[in-house]
């Protein structure tokens, strides 16, 4: 069958309407954006393609692929994380949903010593949400890619009635890679190695807790969002036999040390005095009965390192931005097992335990 010119003509208007991107020109999110027609098609297009913009996501295929080459480049061992993000409010001091969702991934991804590349992203809209809300969360989503050098390749959007959500959900899977050689697992701590964090807790929490307004309570504290593979990687090369490390964010500092001590069948002590903490922080929990040790973080780690490297150890964390307040907190001991212990400022000891409930909830 032979084409003439006046088909062919039709066939590029054709292909030049297809490929053209949507423009959404609702003000407010309603569910026909949820209903896999072109006005969902033009929310993707103008909000999430546009801002993401990378040659893997414009395919705008189901799925995200690349070559196995580009991979291995970086290590023979894949590690893969999800996690999602209903924080309220959705902005607070320092940071928002958007910043979080990436930098949250990126440090579960770097704790096991990982480089982070590709994340996916998927969100839940709640009818009525303004578009331009959700622009603003997108476009602080995509700068903390581009800050931590990763990119946002696939993702997916939903929308439910009004009520059924509160304003927007983020869900984050990410990949990375890690090198040769690392095995960063709980199950290598040993007795006398030391526990070591890289800056002060629970800002964090303290932010949420005073943005939501319930409280007459005022501060300049701001959330310590912040991607930490750069930091890791710093530690990794003084010392690749890192035994264990951990973000501290939900549950905060005391449960990650209680999740420690139990699959490493540990005593963990700590000193009070040793633990990088503002005055403001333990002001708020001293008037609200909060436990410092449990506020949430998201731009902390802890790790457990040999002793005899500890010092390389700090002064690489010390030398780096994320890590300029990072302190040696406490030793790893051989009993009792499966406890932590806190050396408060008088001397005395006393056990910190697992949270039962949540301090604060919808933190990230």
């Amino acid at each position: 069958m032979t084409i003439n010119s006046n088909q062919n003509s039709l066939f590029q208007k054709i292909e030049q309407v297809r490929r053209r991107q949507g423009k959404i020109r609702d003000t407010h999110i309603n569910l026909a954006h949820g209903s896999g027609g072109k006005a969902m098609r033009d929310l993707i297009d103008d909000v999430f393609v546009k801002t993401f913009d990378n040659p893997i996501l414009s395919q705008l295929e189901d799925q995200a692929t690349f070559d196995l080459a580009s991979l291995s480049q970086y290590g023979n061992r894949l590690a893969f994380t999800t996690d999602s993000y209903v924080v309220d409010p959705l902005f607070f001091p320092g940071s928002d949903i958007g910043e979080l969702a990436v930098n949250g991934t990126i440090n579960d991804l770097a704790v096991s010593g990982a480089k982070p590349l590709y994340l996916t992203c998927s969100v839940i809209l709640e009818e009525g949400l303004p578009v331009e809300t959700l622009r603003c969360v997108v476009s602080s989503m995509q700068q903390a890619a581009q800050k931590a050098g990763v990119q946002i390749v696939t993702g997916d959007t939903k929308v439910v009635n009004r009520g059924c959500a509160d304003k927007l959900f983020i869900n984050t899977a990410g990949i990375g890679i890690i090198p040769p050689n690392i095995d960063i697992s709980p199950r290598n701590i040993q007795p006398g190695d030391v526990v070591i964090i890289n800056g002060e807790i629970g800002n964090h929490g303290t932010a949420i807790l005073i943005a939501r307004g319930e409280l007459a309570l005022e501060t300049d504290i701001e959330s310590d969002c912040q991607p930490l593979h750069e930091l890791v990687a710093e530690i990794i090369k003084v010392c690749p036999q890192i035994h264990a490390m951990r973000d501290a964010t939900r549950g905060g500092l005391a449960t990650v040390l209680n999740e420690f001590a139990l699959t490493a069948n540990v005593g963990i002590r700590i000193n009070e005095n040793a633990i990088p903490i503002r005055e403001e922080v333990n002001g708020v929990c001293e008037i609200l009965g909060l436990e410092p040790l449990y506020l949430a973080n998201e731009g902390k780690i802890v790790i457990i390192a040999p002793p005899e490297k500890a010092d390389l150890i700090l002064a690489a964390m010390q030398n780096h931005p994320t890590g300029k307040q990072a302190s040696i907190i406490g030793e790893i001991i051989p009993t009792p097992p499966g406890i932590v212990l806190l050396k408060t400022a008088f001397g005395a000891e006393r056990i910190i335990d697992m949270l039962v409930g949540d301090q604060l909830p919808r933190i990230c």
